[in-house]
């Protein structure tokens, strides 16, 4: 099948837009399902009319707050489906809805709702004081409208109930969606600020149209595979442009069935109630549910046997599939038997057994990982992209490639710079910063590629690798260039340790900060007589200690003797997203870290 290109997409997408493809889709769908959420033993489910009535409702709310086109309008919400309302609503009323981190303090509210001059204000109840406080500084605020009934009762002045701006008669879906251009801003997407302040990603309709579109060609290049109607969980945070993309903008115009997860902590068993068709994750979620299946595996040794055994034969047969090459008769009989056995089975437990594809991006994954779960019959792969992307650059979905990021979308060229930059063009490059057209300039070049900041190489097929940040590569005081994510990738697939942060910019060693995974050593340690309860007390055990020597050294094996860990330091408490060490989506607070560890680092080259 020829691959789509540019224009292809150009031709396809022209005169869209998210607010067009959402009428398309309730007209279409009117009484399936497109919201969920979890209501006691239950679910509580949105069919697609219920959702346009709600969004046309509140649309109406809106303007009578004084709304009106080119407005912003910021939401602060938890994955529920009245973040999906309250964001199509924003369209639907000529505004642009702008979604900002749960974990915002009341200083970062002041700081992104000034800088986008937000003139309304959707928030859960739980968020409501933070905006109290934020309040006096935002001049063009003039309206705040609360989701639910905030803790202990505590209300903001002039905060109108979500019920209020809902009682109003609809807006006219199709009129009021006809209004809205392509090159109207559907959002603006605030960068996590881990190298500076953050700033305002400007995405219009046609980016997001262009990208679905791309991404539905990426699925289907090698099958004839059905796009709509899938179902997901909605899990990360909604200010983030993956979930942006995936659970809202994708489950908008490819009609799709979106469970809503408030706590990212829980949706390991929103998957076994789900059965998703789709995943997309961070590589924190995939650790996670990894480490537990080891832990569990190896809680019986003759199990843990037999359970490795069917997955390297489903490693195997995996490979086969990704060179879309036909099976040798023995490995197939092989196969079936244990994926009868062993493989399908703990799928279905964990809620996997229904996926047509699932996703690792945001940050890099082990190897280690993506075998595992490869050998589980789990399709997933990897993609890389950024917020300036609209989300993805490249992926592929069937054809993996392990150890890639794949070749570019349909329809996105892919480039490398003098340095070995990766540089994009396509219809999902953004439109610029927010009221910052220096920035502007030094990411998007004359010629319309997009600078990514990050360091890669391209194989002959066009799959590219991604070496790391060019401003997180550590550089020794002997002059040795490294790469900090693949050592720590390579540490965090030991299973002793659940998190790292390596260390070494101008220092004359590598040392590193480990975050013990207790769950584990627990585990191991009742195999080993021990009496380990906490972990201050297995951090203490020279038992522990080593066999958390074995497993660096292990680790160390694959680099270079001047990439390896020489010292490291392990850490009592597990780092936990939107904390001083991780951003939301789990990447790392390198600024953080450093500077809340400072001691323990110090000490390491004392």
């Amino acid at each position: 099948m020829a691959a789509t290109t540019r224009e292809e997409l150009d031709h396809l997408v022209d005169g869209r837009t998210v607010a067009g493809q959402f009428v398309t889709t309730v007209r279409a769908r009117p009484g399936e399902v497109a919201l969920r959420r979890r209501s006691g033993d239950g679910w509580d489910d949105w069919t697609w009319s219920e959702y346009a009535d709600r969004a046309a409702r509140m649309a109406a709310g809106l303007a009578d707050l004084g709304v009106t086109r080119g407005d912003r309008v910021v939401l602060m919400m938890r994955n529920r489906p009245e973040f999906h309302v309250a964001d199509v609503a924003c369209l639907l009323a000529g505004a642009t809805p702008i979604s900002i981190y749960n974990s915002s303090s009341a200083e970062q509210i002041a700081y992104l709702a000034g800088h986008c001059e937000a003139r309304a204000a959707v928030v859960d109840g739980e968020f409501l004081s933070l905006f109290g406080e934020a309040r006096p500084s935002l001049g063009a605020l003039r309206s705040i409208v609360v989701v639910d009934d905030p803790p202990g009762g505590d209300g903001v002045s002039g905060a109108i109930p979500w019920s209020d701006a809902l009682d109003h008669e609809p807006v006219d879906l199709e009129a009021a969606a006809a209004a809205v251009r392509p090159d109207d801003l559907v959002t603006v997407i605030y960068t996590s600020g881990t190298t500076g302040p953050p700033k305002g990603v400007m995405i219009d309709h046609r980016n997001v149209c262009w990208t679905a579109e791309s991404l539905r060609a990426a699925l289907t290049a090698h099958f004839d595979l059905r796009v709509e109607g899938r179902r997901l969980v909605s899990y990360l945070p909604m200010a983030h442009i993956a979930e942006r993309m995936v659970s809202h903008y994708m489950g908008i115009l490819f009609s799709w069935e979106v469970t809503t997860c408030p706590d990212l902590r829980e949706v390991a068993g929103y998957f076994g109630q789900v059965r998703p068709e789709l995943i997309f994750a961070v590589p924190r979620v995939w650790e996670k549910v990894y480490a537990a299946i080891e832990a569990m595996s190896h809680a019986d040794p003759e199990r843990a046997r037999e359970f490795e055994e069917a997955l390297a034969i489903g490693l195997e047969a995996s490979e086969y599939r990704a060179r879309d090459a036909e099976m040798p008769d023995e490995l197939r009989t092989r196969y079936e038997a244990v994926e009868a056995s062993t493989l399908g089975p703990v799928r279905q437990l964990l809620g996997l057994d229904a996926l047509v594809t699932a996703i690792s991006s945001a940050a890099p994954v082990t190897i280690e990982i993506l075998e595992f779960f490869r050998g589980l019959g789990v399709p997933i792969s990897e993609m890389y992209g950024m917020s300036e992307s609209t989300g993805p650059i490249t992926w592929e979905p069937f054809r993996v490639k392990l150890g890639s990021v794949g070749p570019a979308v349909p329809g996105v060229e892919v480039a490398l710079g003098d340095d070995g930059e990766v540089l994009c063009r396509g219809g999902n490059v953004f439109r610029g910063y927010l009221r910052d057209p220096e920035k502007t300039a030094e990411t998007i070049d004359a010629d319309g590629w997009l600078h990514s900041g990050d360091i890669g190489s391209l194989d002959a097929d066009g799959y590219l690798r991604i070496v790391d940040r060019k401003k997180e590569l550590i550089i020794t005081a002997g002059g040795k260039n490294i790469s900090p994510a693949n050592l720590e990738g390579a540490l965090k697939a030991q299973p002793f340790i659940d998190q790292a942060c390596v260390i070494g910019d101008q220092r004359p060693f590598i040392s590193a900060l480990l975050v013990l995974d207790a769950e584990a050593v627990s585990g191991w340690a009742k195999e080993q007589g021990l009496d380990l309860p906490t972990v201050v007390e297995m951090i203490a055990s020279p038992e522990v200690r080593a066999e958390i020597d074995r497993q660096v050294a292990h680790a160390n094996e694959r680099f270079n003797h001047a990439e390896q860990v020489k010292k490291y330091t392990l850490l009592p408490h597990e780092w936990e997203p939107d904390s001083e060490e991780l951003t939301p989506t789990m990447k790392l607070k390198r600024r953080g870290i450093h500077a809340k560890y400072a001691p323990q680092i110090a000490a390491m080259y004392a």
